[in-house]
């Protein structure tokens, strides 16, 4: 029987699969195609990585090692929905309520002290940060708005916000000792090992990773992060927002850079507020008080203490006589600077470039503001972005062009496969990157607190995804722009190869050009702005920034892209859209039983699965359920069945039953398999005369908190429960 695998992950794409499950296994059946639900959510990888704490039944098996293996065979065919990339905070959430349901898992140390503990750490670092895309993406990215789903943006344009040419809102990042500036680059030229050593100037020597693979022909990088530089270009950033009487926010990606991005979250958190931190410098020692998990873990730690009261009247008086600082919950006082996690660099800047530049205050209001990016590798990125709108106004969604991405991901590609080789210097020296032979392939000198960073990019993908970016032009007869700065060392060591293997390709007739990632912007926003499309093909974190910035001004959400993956070794992955909202959603359908999360990423990966089975195994009745799902997708925008924006209209339940509907319909009325137009007949009409009364029951669940046993760890049942409440849509599934 085929198979697809279709993952259980977090928070509200999580609620949704109990939604949406059952349904395509009933579709899917009537094809002979098994639906298999691996479990690769944060509760899921923590329980994996720890049988030996658990008893024989709460044991489970390690969901993502098997589709990290499933991914290099030719017969995959993954649909990965966003799951949570963990900060620390997240993991010590998700581990207290594994513990209060019954599972024994031991606590994070975040310092461990012993070999039991250290052993622990490196167990739960596999689970922290971007632990589920290097292990599945075998491949590079192919994500594209779908020509239904661009169509019905136009048609019905998002709100944007105003931008002026006078706005104040800036990009702030360093001049120096960032890792742009600091970056070394080569490419190795055979086939060997290397590993890692910090050199202290005191004559000691300590290995940072032991000897791991090289492959020939790979591009390895090394840079780092000077913590003193760090410390006072954030000085610089506060003493410009204060000037100017803007809001200082700080954008990071600490859930996905897992290592270094909580470092300087917590340098820039130390050093707003450096007068309370000198002032409690031995109160928060005492109460294991660290800056890198932000005000909230602050005010957890300090709560029943003697001195909290004063603590808080410090902080206070820190941010009164400092510049207003940018609020993620004004509602809450939750603050820029309350959780690392909290606040996500591409979904927090797009929706800054969506919204005329503006972010929210205390007092609910937006306002302009001074964006902390620290890095220039990307913040010259955002900053282009800003001046365009500044020089040219907002986009209009009703003619704007769109912006496909081919993006370098496959085998660990890149700075989101460094967290292995990623780490704070405890002392002044130097760290080397050797070889076998003892010979010395990259190397910085670094001192105390500053964070080194080593990376690889293998030669088969970047070979891989310049023949996806041909491909990708000639397909679509678009234009595709190589993102790559000339002036970055990695990026010079890239353009080499990009150029050596354009020429490996049949280019007659395509437009394919290098710019300057700052020149792409530009000239990728005239076109845009002119209704052409151009490709970005870029590396692996440009491709994430991309992939939100662009679908967040074009259809006002990424959730609704197709993001495609052809992996190496014939298979595919299907990545469902972006999780940036997935944390307010499951919020607001705890609070009040209603769910708006758009499941149409879902949708459109579904009907490509469908559609690659086909192709790949022969399965014809996979091509005409692919094709009748299609016209059920694009019949479901066409009426405007995805969630509404208020309690008491459709939500993500109610989306899921019109698709179901349109798709029945459509099967009932296709010609090519009678048998499935008999079976579905049924169904269809069902699911029609019942609309009304299916409607009912779902929007009658609205309104009321919901019990769903865990926000990590969920009961099934319950969430079950929760998620289908109308029993005649579940009877007639049935």
């Amino acid at each position: 029987m085929s198979k697809i695998y279709y993952t259980l992950t977090d928070e509200a794409p999580m609620l949704a699969t109990h939604s949406f499950l059952p349904i395509i296994k009933a579709f899917a059946r009537s094809a002979g195609i098994e639906i298999e639900v691996p479990d690769i959510s944060l509760a899921g990888r923590i329980l994996a990585n720890f049988p030996e704490y658990l008893s024989e039944d709460q044991r489970v098996p390690d969901a993502l090692a098997a589709l990290g293996e499933l991914a290099t065979r030719p017969e995959a065919n993954i649909i990965k929905l966003p799951n949570i990339s963990a900060s620390v905070p997240q993991l010590e959430e998700a581990i207290a309520e594994l513990q209060r349901s019954g599972y024994a898992v031991p606590d994070y140390p975040s310092e461990p002290e012993t070999d039991e503990e250290t052993a622990i750490n490196r167990k739960y670092s596999k689970v922290l940060g971007s632990a589920v895309n290097p292990v599945l993406r075998e491949g590079n990215s192919d994500r594209r708005a779908p020509r239904a789903v661009k169509d019905y943006a136009k048609a019905n344009p998002h709100r944007m916000g105003v931008w002026s040419s006078d706005s104040r809102t800036t990009v702030a990042h360093m001049e120096s000792g960032d890792f742009y500036g600091t970056e070394t680059s080569t490419t190795v030229d055979r086939q060997g090992e290397f590993r890692i050593v910090f050199y202290g100037s005191d004559g000691s020597e300590k290995v940072l990773k032991d000897f791991a693979p090289l492959l020939a022909g790979e591009v390895i990088d090394s840079s780092v992060m000077d913590l003193s530089a760090l410390k006072s270009f954030v000085d610089e950033a506060i003493e410009e927002a204060k000037e100017r009487d803007i809001l200082l926010s700080a954008h990071l990606k600490a859930t996905m850079m897992k290592v270094s991005d909580p470092i300087i979250f917590g340098a820039i958190v130390e050093t707003y507020f450096k007068a309370v931190f000198e002032k409690y410098a031995s109160t928060f020692k005492e109460l294991d008080i660290d800056p890198k998990f932000g005000l909230a873990t602050l005010y957890e730690k300090i709560k029943g203490h003697p001195k909290e009261e004063e603590i808080k009247e410090d902080i206070a008086k820190a941010i009164g006589n400092g510049p207003r600082i940018a609020m993620v919950n004004s509602d809450k006082g939750i603050t820029n600077f309350h959780v690392s996690s909290d606040v996500i660099v591409d979904a927090s800047m797009a929706a800054l470039a969506r919204g005329g530049g503006k972010m929210w205050n205390r007092d609910g209001k937006e306002e302009d503001a001074v964006c902390i990016i620290p890095d220039r590798t990307y913040a010259g990125f955002y900053e282009a972005i800003i001046a365009d709108m500044k020089r040219n106004g907002a986009i209009d969604p009703r003619t704007f062009g769109s912006v496909p991405n081919v993006g370098l991901m496959a085998q660990k590609a890149e700075e989101y496969g460094s967290h292995d080789k990623t780490f704070q210097i405890a002392a002044e020296g130097t760290v080397r990157v050797e070889n076998e032979d003892g010979e010395v392939l990259l190397e910085q000198d670094v001192r105390a607190g500053d964070i080194f960073r080593m990376c690889q990019t293998k030669d088969d993908p970047i070979r891989d995804w310049v023949g996806l970016a041909v491909r990708r032009a000639r397909l679509s007869d678009t234009p595709a722009i190589f993102w790559l700065d000339k002036d970055r060392a990695h990026d010079a060591q890239i353009i080499a190869k990009v150029e050596r293997y354009l020429q490996e390709e049949d280019l007659d007739g395509l437009d394919i050009r290098i710019m300057d990632v700052k020149d792409a912007v530009t000239e990728t926003l005239r076109r845009a702005r002119e209704g052409k499309d151009t490709i970005s093909v870029t590396g692996n974190v440009l491709r994430d920034y991309i992939t939100d910035m662009f679908p967040i001004l074009e259809l006002g959400t990424s959730a609704k892209m197709l993001s495609i993956v052809p992996l190496m070794n014939g298979g595919s992955l299907f990545e469902t859209g972006a999780g940036g909202s997935a944390p307010k959603h499951i919020q607001q359908f705890l609070e009040v039983g209603y769910l708006r999360w758009d499941s149409l990423g879902e949708f459109l990966a579904l009907q490509a699965s469908f559609e690659f089975l086909a192709q790949s195994t022969g399965n014809r009745k996979a091509g005409i359920l692919a094709d009748s799902l299609d016209e059920a997708n694009a019949k479901f925008l066409a009426n405007n069945r995805s969630p509404a924006r208020k309690l008491g209209q459709i939500d993500n339940r109610g989306s899921h039953f019109y698709l179901a509907m349109y798709w029945a319909e459509s099967l009932a009325n296709q010609t090519d398999d009678p048998d499935l137009a008999e079976k579905f007949a049924p169904v269809a009409v069902a699911l029609r005369e019942n609309e009304e009364k299916i409607n009912e029951e779902l929007i009658g669940a609205q309104g009321d908190p919901q019990d769903i046993g865990g926000y990590y760890h969920p009961d099934r049942g319950k969430t079950y429960a929760a998620m289908r409440p109308s029993a005649t849509l579940n009877g007639i599934f049935e």
